[in-house]
């Protein structure tokens, strides 16, 4: 049995459709736009000069775009991940860029593969779509873990804000002015649109839909509550910070917990395809005399079928909501 490094070709091709995409990002939209340097985005347009309706606007398009897309073919996948993660490239622009990426992971293919034609346009075509996938997928969970992060203290400087005097609305400009991304474009959109004439509430409940998190319902429902019946918001939303903020703890304890059975189920996966790589690095010929027999097939695709399917197994498992 000979070793191909074509696996390997295939592997480092995805890894540069994926690093091309980020770079392509940064440059189309500016470093700001990336999580790690943590900026706060609605107030460096605003610094640029331009004007306030015209930032609000822009970001709530791109926030909203990607989920009035999802009836084109396939884009449906991406549509909620995008959303979550405010991915700034519209859907037309986005599937542009993943008909590019297959165009360029089909030359790195044609220069270093002498697989046939269509089974290099297929494998572009998986390699560009698996590409983006992750990559907006990687985005949502970073922005989403951030975002819960942040909300903890973002309520509790509302709190204080509410009990120095300050209207509510005032407490949101506040977080949207002194906290960093994502949570401060989230909560200055929301200032922008109460300035406008929109309920907070009402636009408290959006984001919270918009985001699919169960702390920010919490939120909308405690605001609007206040709205309709009166009462002492201040102490409200500082039970709610220490409610978030337990739950947030619990869930990091319970992350740390499921931990090892996670870790297990990956590692009991992929042993298996660890030591046949090193099998036939040590003996290339290790297989050849059962390779020809007529169940080696069938019994490799069960192999595969079981490992996939201890992932998954071990997965939900693991997967406790909080």
């Amino acid at each position: 049995m000979q070793l191909s490094a074509e696996p390997i070709i295939y592997g480092l091709i995805f890894v540069g459709v994926l690093v091309l995409i980020n770079g392509i990002y940064l440059v189309a939209f500016g470093k700001s736009i990336s999580l790690n340097s943590r900026v706060n985005r609605r107030l460096e347009m605003l610094d640029k000069g331009v004007g306030r309706e015209q930032v609000l606007e822009q970001l709530r398009k791109e926030m909203q775009q990607h989920m009035k897309s999802t009836s084109i073919p396939l884009y449906s996948l991406l549509a909620e991940k995008a959303q979550k993660a405010a991915i700034a490239f519209t859907p037309r622009q986005l599937i542009m860029i993943m008909v590019g990426l297959a165009g360029v992971a089909f030359v790195g293919l044609s220069i270093g593969t002498e697989t046939e034609v269509p089974l290099r346009v297929g494998a572009s075509v998986l390699i560009s779509v698996g590409a983006v996938f992750v990559w907006v997928n990687g985005k949502a969970k970073k922005r989403m873990a951030l975002f819960e992060e942040q909300l903890p203290d973002a309520v509790e400087l509302m709190v204080r804000s509410l009990r120095v005097g300050h209207p509510f609305v005032s407490a949101i400009q506040i977080v949207a002015k002194e906290s960093e991304d994502p949570i401060a474009t989230e909560f200055g959109i929301i200032a922008d649109e109460s300035t406008y004439g929109r309920e907070v509430g009402d636009a408290l409940k959006e984001m919270a839909e918009r985001l699919d998190m169960q702390d920010l319902r919490f939120l909308a429902v405690a605001v609007t509550i206040q709205q309709q019946s009166g009462g002492n918001l201040a102490e409200v939303l500082a039970g709610l910070a220490k409610v978030i903020r337990a739950r947030f703890r619990l869930f990091r304890r319970v992350k740390a917990i499921t931990a090892e059975a996670q870790w297990s189920g990956k590692f009991l996966s992929a042993f298996p395809l660890i030591a046949l790589a090193v099998i036939l690095v040590n003996d290339p010929a290790y297989y050849d005399g059962v390779m020809d027999h007529p169940y080696f097939i069938p019994a490799c695709f069960i192999v595969g079928i079981l490992l996939t399917a201890n992932l998954f197994v071990m997965r939900t498992l693991t997967n406790i909501k909080v």
